[in-house]
C-alpha cells in the first residue's frame, strides 16, 4: 500500500518541488549528507503535509532511500505551538521505550542557519492513513473493526504509561489540564486580535466555571490523535502514531473525548473533518467507540459531555488561529488557499455547536 500522509485540516495540498518553501536546500542537503547515515546526496523533497500544523516532508535520496522530514511552519509566530525539540523528545522517548508506535528518530537540526528553524528526521513509515471516505471505500467491516480496535488500544496505551518509566516525567504540569488548555487557548485568540467572537468568550466563561473534577490520574495527552494522524500497516494495525506538537501531561479522559469528535457518525451537521472516514457503514458509531473506551480504560466518562463542548470550543480556538494566520498571509506550505472567510463560517459553526450541547448542560 502506498502511503498517504494526512492533509492538515486547513487544507494542505502535496508539490514535489524541491524548491518549495520551507527547505532551503544546498543548507540542508549538505547537513542531511553530514548527519543522515548512509545518505546519499542529492535529495529530493516533496511536501506532505501542511496547514497550520508543522509540516511534513518526504525526503528522498538518489539511492531511492526515504524518510520523513519536519519542521515548523514557515513564518510561524507561535514558537510554543510548533516546538520541534519538545516532538522530537517525545517520539523518541516512546521509541526507545518501545511503548507506542512511533518512527524511528534519525537526527535533529537545532542550528537555524541551516534553514531557518528547527527541524528533524525520522524513518519514513510505509502503510495506509484513513483521512476521506476515499481512503476507506475498500475497507470490509472486519478490518474497519481491527483498525478501530488498534486505535483505541494504542490510545489506551499511552494514556495509562507511566512517564517517569518512559522519561517524560517532566513534560508538563500534572494538574488542572482543561484549565490550561482553557487558558492558553483563549489567549493565542485574543493575542492574534484580528476580531472579536464574543461567543467564544461566553464559553470560555462557562467551561471554567463549570470545569468537573479530573476523574483519572494525568497521563500522556496527544492532543489531536485520531486515524489521520497515525499509519496503518498491512494487517489494518496502527504501525506508527504521527503528529506529536500538541502533546504534554494531561486529562486522558479529555484527550480522548477530543479524539471522539473525529468519530463522525451518518447524519451529523457538523464534523471536526470535512469528508470524515468513518461515516460508512463498515465503521463502530461514535458510542460504540466511546463504550469500548470506557470498558477497557476503567476511567470514568460520566462528564464526557462536559469535555465534548470543550473539545468544540478548543477547536474554534484552533481554527480561528488558522484563519488568523492566513489574514496575515501565512498559508504554511500550502499551494492553494480558497476563501479565507470559510475559515471564519467555520469557526463560527463550531463554536454554535458547541453552545447548542452546552444549552442545560453548563
Amino acid at each position: 500500500m502506498a502511503l498517504t500522509i494526512a492533509e492538515h485540516q486547513t487544507g494542505a495540498v502535496e508539490s514535489a518541488s524541491a524548491e518549495i518553501g520551507g527547505i532551503d536546500v544546498a543548507p540542508v542537503t549538505a547537513w542531511l549528507a553530514a548527519n543522515v547515515a548512509d545518505s546519499e546526496p542529492p535529495f529530493a523533497f516533496e511536501l506532505i503535509a501542511a496547514g497550520g500544523s508543522n509540516l511534513t516532508f518526504r525526503l528522498a535520496d538518489s539511492g531511492g532511500r526515504q524518510w520523513a522530514l519536519r519542521r515548523p511552519p514557515v513564518g510561524s509566530a507561535l514558537a510554543t505551538a510548533h516546538d520541534m525539540g519538545r516532538e522530537w523528545r517525545i517520539m523518541a522517548a516512546l521509541g526507545g521505550a518501545g511503548a507506542v508506535p512511533v518512527p524511528e528518530m534519525v537526527a535533529f537540526c537545532g542550528d537555524h542557519s541551516v534553514n531557518g528553524a528547527d527541524f528533524y528526521v525520522m524513518s519514513f513509515v510505509e502503510g495506509r492513513i484513513l483521512r476521506d471516505r476515499g481512503s476507506v471505500a475498500d475497507m470490509t467491516p472486519e478490518q474497519a473493526k481491527t483498525a478501530t480496535q488498534s486505535l483505541l488500544d494504542v490510545q489506551i496505551a499511552f494514556h495509562t504509561l507511566d512517564l517517569d518509566e518512559v522519561g517524560l516525567g517532566d513534560l508538563g504540569r500534572r494538574e488542572d489540564y482543561v484549565g490550561r488548555q482553557l487558558r492558553r487557548w483563549r489567549r493565542q485568540v485574543e493575542a492574534a486580535g484580528v476580531r472579536e467572537v464574543p461567543l467564544l468568550i461566553e464559553l470560555h466563561e462557562r467551561l471554567s466555571k463549570a470545569k468537573p473534577p479530573e476523574a483519572a490520574p494525568p497521563a500522556l495527552a496527544h492532543g489531536d490523535y485520531r486515524f489521520d494522524n497515525t499509519v496503518l500497516d498491512r494487517q489494518w494495525r496502527v504501525a506508527a502514531v504521527l503528529d506529536w506538537e500538541l502533546c504534554t501531561t494531561g486529562n486522558p479522559i479529555a484527550d480522548f473525548a477530543w479524539s471522539l469528535q473525529y468519530w463522525a457518525d451518518p447524519g451529523d451537521e457538523v464534523s471536526f473533518l470535512a469528508d470524515p472516514p468513518t461515516v460508512l457503514d463498515c465503521f463502530a458509531r461514535r458510542d460504540q467507540v466511546a463504550d469500548r473506551y470506557a470498558a477497557q480504560s476503567g476511567f470514568d466518562l460520566s462528564d464526557l459531555g462536559y469535555y465534548t463542548v470543550f473539545s468544540w470550543w478548543k477547536q474554534a480556538c484552533i481554527v480561528e488561529g488558522a484563519y488568523a494566520r492566513r489574514l496575515h498571509g501565512m498559508t504554511g506550505g500550502m499551494g492553494t488557499t480558497g476563501d479565507v472567510g470559510d475559515i471564519a463560517r467555520r469557526v463560527d459553526a463550531m463554536l454554535a455547536h458547541a453552545a447548542d450541547m452546552a444549552a442545560g448542560m453548563l
